[in-house]
């Protein structure tokens, strides 16, 4: 950590390396690893490029979700949005990335042990900005969607859990007397990525099927749609794949232990 007042600083070379783009113009990266305190001038550290990166962040990501998860609610999207372009989250984001070494700034703050969870998250938004302006949004969203998707994944899955293939063989064999069987209806593509349909049965009757990224996933999914089917409300996990080839998931009812009653 310390100033840096050219392009050819290492540690300019060594985030393009960790973030994974080259940049056309690199001052712009410069710019956005410089804290006011190490900048000759407020107007050239990198606090106007955090103001750029915010909104840029805040458009993929509620992109990202409105695509992804077309079945919650207005409310539900802006607590996940606020989650993910959070402070905390863009700090951890920024030591994910390995950004604290890199940093440009000013004696005071070089003696820290540790940075604050502001200035790391300001950097990731700068860069973010950085990117964007270098090379466009589709570049942004290069950068931010591989960062993202784990916290939107971790919220899919909390909401569709653990124990629903549990809960129907309780509820099958109490009230039909026979236990679910799972039925693989398709798989789609490479051996390294590929995706599973499944459907629930109990007896004769066929409950909607759903996608996962393995059989377990599916299997999971289609216990909850039958869960659903079997309440009479809609199933949460759609029988189709999304826009960009990905399983789709959508509201679970609140608590799995009203399927109990």
């Amino acid at each position: 950590m310390g100033t840096c007042e050219n392009t050819d600083d290492p540690r300019v070379r060594a985030c393009q390396e960790k973030i994974g783009y080259s940049f056309s113009n690199p001052r712009l990266l410069q710019t956005a690893l410089t804290h006011a305190s190490g900048a000759e001038s407020r107007l050239e550290s990198n606090e106007r490029l955090e103001f750029l990166g915010d909104a840029v962040l805040g458009m993929v990501v509620c992109e990202l979700l409105y695509k992804r998860l077309p079945h919650l609610t207005e409310g539900e999207l802006t607590r996940l949005k606020s989650s993910i372009v959070s402070r905390s989250h863009c700090a951890h984001l920024a030591r994910q990335l390995g950004l604290e070494e890199l940093i440009i700034i000013g004696k005071g703050l070089a003696g820290q042990p540790y940075l604050p969870n502001s200035l790391l998250a300001a950097v990731f938004e700068a860069i973010t900005a950085a990117i964007y302006l270098d090379g466009g949004l589709e570049a942004a969203k290069r950068f931010i969607e591989p960062l993202v998707l784990p916290e939107l994944e971790a919220f899919v899955r909390d909401r569709i859990g653990e124990n629903y293939k549990s809960v129907l063989q309780q509820i099958s064999q109490r009230s039909f007397g026979t236990t679910p069987v799972y039925l693989l209806l398709e798989e789609r593509g490479p051996d390294h990525g590929k995706l599973f349909k499944i459907a629930a049965q109990i007896g004769a009757t066929r409950y909607q099927a759903a996608w996962g990224r393995s059989k377990k996933e599916a299997e999971q999914r289609a216990a909850c749609n039958a869960l659903h089917q079997l309440r009479e409300l809609p199933p949460p996990c759609s029988d189709e794949l999304g826009e960009d080839g990905m399983p789709v998931v959508g509201p679970v009812a609140e608590g799995i232990e009203r399927f109990l009653e």
